[in-house]
């Protein structure tokens, strides 16, 4: 199991505004990429099951989080059965995202307390996953979509925490364009967390864009308050 309750996570999303997305087949790559997320004050991460043998990573970063950096939420990504949700709970994910929604997955994490994040493009789907306990839906693919999805789907569902992922950019006029739709998180990663800087060992570059990031969220979250 994690380090952090069901509840602690979903507070923290919103608190923080983002959840940034990563895989690295290095767990010493993973581990700075980690540290550079925590200290730039996200203190949340996203480690896809994308690669081979991922979840082998994944057990050793969740060790090194919990002994070195227990402030950091680290959950698991690009989860599509309950099979393998099951084994990212059990290596100590703290929640569980998944690109697409999946019933059984959410009555795994349900029963488990673990928070669950589902891939939702319709408000069918959105429903459904509300029904099955998931409390952040994660809006994707974003780009497609676009920022009116949210605005539409918050007219009649205004209690709905939505998160944008797929396509995302940490530019100040994006991060504005969702968060004044109402997004309460973003959900970013390559264009974040940067491969070019991870291969240079950039991390410090890296930090800094995180920071940046934050900041755009911050404001965007203060300028949006002011106008309701």
């Amino acid at each position: 199991m994690g380090l952090y309750e069901k509840h602690e996570v979903v507070a923290k999303v919103i608190e923080v505004g983002l959840v940034p997305i990563f895989y690295h087949g290095d767990v010493e790559v993973a581990k700075k990429v980690s540290t550079a997320v925590a200290e730039a004050g996200s203190k949340l991460l996203e480690f896809t099951n994308r690669g081979p043998r991922a979840f082998l990573v994944f057990a050793e970063l969740a060790k090194w989080r919990d002994s070195e950096r227990p402030d950091l939420i680290l959950g698991a990504g690009t989860i599509l059965d309950p099979a393998t949700a099951a084994l990212y709970i059990n290596l100590g994910a703290d929640f569980i995202v998944g690109p697409s929604f999946n019933p059984e997955v959410a009555k795994l994490c349900n029963r488990r307390h673990v928070a669950y994040v589902p891939g939702c493009s319709t408000p069918t789907e959105i429903a459904y996953a509300e029904e099955l306990g998931a409390d952040i839906f994660k809006i994707f693919p974003a780009e497609v979509l676009t920022s009116k999805f949210i605005k539409n789907i918050l007219g009649p569902c205004p209690w709905l925490k939505l998160m944008p992922s797929g396509g995302l950019e940490p530019k100040k006029e994006v991060v504005e364009e969702w968060i004044s739709a109402g997004a309460v998180a973003l959900n970013m990663g390559t264009s974040l967390l940067r491969p070019d800087l991870i291969k240079a060992g950039d991390y410090e570059t890296l930090k800094k864009k995180v920071e940046e990031c934050l900041q755009y969220i911050r404001e965007a979250k203060t300028k949006t308050k002011k106008q309701k």
